[in-house]
């Protein structure tokens, strides 16, 4: 069986344009969804097909960076299909994983793909950088209420890992509010 895939990353965007190409290249289930590429976290509909194709399967995409956006998800997507004796198939992109050459095309948009968004963090590091030299950007303000949920608990003796986890907060955040509040007070 063909399995399609479609994504966007915004809700404002349409899947329809990779839908009707699946559906025309003759995938039997089409499955989309409305999330960023850059990470498989939180993808519930790749996963439900990666967990659900069987040997001799397909899953099929228009494009290789509607499957991932970095390498590293690629090659792990990749490799729980050639463990499952599954293609991968890209409807406009000369990438069939049945056979050497489809592979070998495959991991060169895979690069390039990583390379584009590794560009793209860092043309925003440099439009923030530029707008902090410039007085424009201040950063998120401070949540009041989640700092001061940091310094309850710090003061009742609760670790920064278990503040952290109690919080969900990252523990460098905590670290972060906790050094502050000894910059306030050493001053």
């Amino acid at each position: 069986m063909k399995y399609g895939y479609a994504r966007v990353s915004s809700e404002e965007q349409s899947l329809d344009i990779q839908t009707d190409a699946l559906n025309r290249y003759g995938c039997d289930l089409v499955r989309g969804e409305k999330i960023s590429g850059t990470s498989r976290q939180g993808r519930k509909e790749l996963e439900n097909l990666l967990d659900f194709v069987r040997a001799g399967d397909s899953l099929v995409v228009t494009r290789i960076d509607r499957l991932a956006r970095s390498i590293g998800d690629l090659q792990d997507i990749i490799k729980i299909l050639e463990d499952k004796k599954v293609s991968l198939i890209c409807t406009e992109q000369p990438i069939d994983t049945s056979n050497a050459m489809g592979k070998a095309f495959l991991n060169m948009l895979g690069v390039f793909a990583q390379f584009e968004t590794e560009l793209r963090k860092e043309r925003q590091l440099e439009g923030i950088a530029k707008a902090k030299k410039d007085g424009v950007y201040q950063g998120r303000k401070p949540d009041m209420e989640r700092i001061a949920e940091v310094f309850n608990l710090k003061h009742q003796g609760v670790s920064n890992t278990e503040i952290s986890q109690r919080l969900g907060l990252s523990r460098s955040y905590v670290w972060k509010v906790l050094k502050r509040q000894g910059e306030l007070f050493a001053s």
